[in-house]
């Protein structure tokens, strides 16, 4: 089961892009994406996975898109042209496309057509495969404004017929920020999976860097691409080191250092001063270069907090989030002392954006705890607890709670 699951992970973003550029009918194509994936269900448990299980999912979604077609009067007047695409043979990129039609339903879900916070919401649903819940932790917001989203977002593709296609040259610097703001959304999950039983999902933000790559390959001169790429290989450079035997969370200070990736952490170095080179520096180079300091570091001790709270201070005025002032409050505590870094928290501690943030919670009750305030450090623990999403992140709460008590 273990191998199904592993192609299905592998498979579903690039089948829902495929028939969604097709049939030019985004619902369409993840009701039959569903009901592929259903049959196989059935299907590969008893008589083994296919030798080429993408084509086997193809063929049978879009011998169900037909059918469903076929029953459906509304889509009627399309069938005679969508059953003669279900028969033609995909088309071969060529040097013109992006070699990856994931990245034109990208391009297409990231449509500025569509409303901004709507972007991103429904590219994690349809290519990343997140569930509603999941894409609405990652944003911030109650599962039912986010299933609002994604159905407005849909309904919006539909009825302005917008084009599953890659824009043109003059179209592209427009467009890339959102398509970018989307990959690192996908990496976040990946990195720290909001529901659970395991810290991070590797698929995710391998999927995640893997169209980073290939987005670098082809816009090596967009800084902010090479930024991006740079920003994730230095923190899943850490990714052996993150957890333990068991599965729990290891923090930063303790991570042991020689289980990180150090040749990814030479390229992301290396990006790093490519994104850096030419102007003023963009969110990802600088965020990149954050984690190259914490990288460089022979040990947490070591580590060069008053040149991370100077990038942090540049990151703030380029992108002004909650989530980047509460990584700078944390960096400051750890320059000038955990007194400093709570003051900056309860600064934040109005922004509704982080009413229900479990890291604020707990980034709270550490500093209290480290201030020897263990009733307030207590009640902070329990809230984090309370917002974890995984089950390492409870975890590591739970410990924390008991070393307490």
């Amino acid at each position: 089961m273990d191998q199904v699951e592993a192609v299905f992970r592998e498979e579903r973003g690039r089948l829902l892009a495929a028939l969604a550029r097709r049939f030019g009918d985004l619902d369409l194509a993840e009701e039959v994406t569903s009901e592929a994936i259903e049959a196989a269900l059935t299907r590969w448990p008893v008589d083994g996975v296919p030798p080429n299980p993408g084509g086997w999912l193809m063929t049978t979604a879009r011998r169900k898109a037909v059918d469903r077609l076929r029953r459906d009067q509304v889509y009627a007047a399309k069938l005679a042209i969508l059953q003669v695409e279900a028969d033609r043979p995909t088309p071969q990129a060529t040097g013109d496309e992006l070699p990856d039609e994931r990245l034109q339903l990208f391009f297409t879900c990231t449509h500025p057509a569509l409303a901004a916070e709507d972007r991103g919401a429904l590219t994690l649903r349809c290519l990343a495969g997140l569930t509603t819940p999941e894409v609405a932790r990652a944003f911030l917001v109650p599962t039912a404004t986010m299933a609002k989203r994604i159905v407005r977002a849909k309904k919006k593709i539909r009825e302005a017929r917008i084009p599953f296609r890659v824009p043109g040259p003059d179209e592209l610097p427009e467009r890339l920020p959102g398509v970018l703001q989307v990959i690192y959304s996908v990496f976040t999950e990946g990195y720290a999976a909001s529901s659970g039983p395991y810290l991070q999902r590797l698929d995710l933000a391998e999927e995640a860097i893997r169209l980073a790559r290939i987005l670098y390959r082809l816009l090596s001169g967009e800084r902010e691409v090479t930024g991006l790429l740079a920003l994730m290989l230095l923190i899943h450079a850490r990714r052996d080191a993150r957890t333990g035997p068991g599965g729990e969370i290891v923090l930063l200070e303790d991570q042991d250092r020689g289980r990180w990736d150090h040749e990814m952490i030479t390229e992301g170095r290396d990006l790093v001063v490519t994104a850096l080179t030419g102007g003023p520096p963009g969110p990802y180079a600088v965020q990149a270069a954050i984690n190259a300091v914490h990288d460089e570091a022979a040990d947490f001790e070591s580590t060069d907090w008053l040149q991370i709270v100077q990038l942090y201070d540049v990151l703030l005025g380029l992108d002004p989030s909650p989530v980047i002032a509460l990584n700078r409050a944390a960096a400051i505590a750890l320059r000038d002392g955990p007194e400093a870094g709570l003051a900056l928290l309860a600064e934040l501690a109005a922004d509704p954006r982080l009413q229900d943030y479990h890291p604020f919670a707990l980034a709270r009750a550490d500093l209290l705890q480290r201030l020897g305030r263990l009733p307030e450090a207590i009640t902070a623990y329990e809230q984090a607890l309370a917002l974890a999403g995984s089950e390492p992140e409870r975890d590591l709460v739970r410990r924390r709670l008991a070393g307490i008590r």
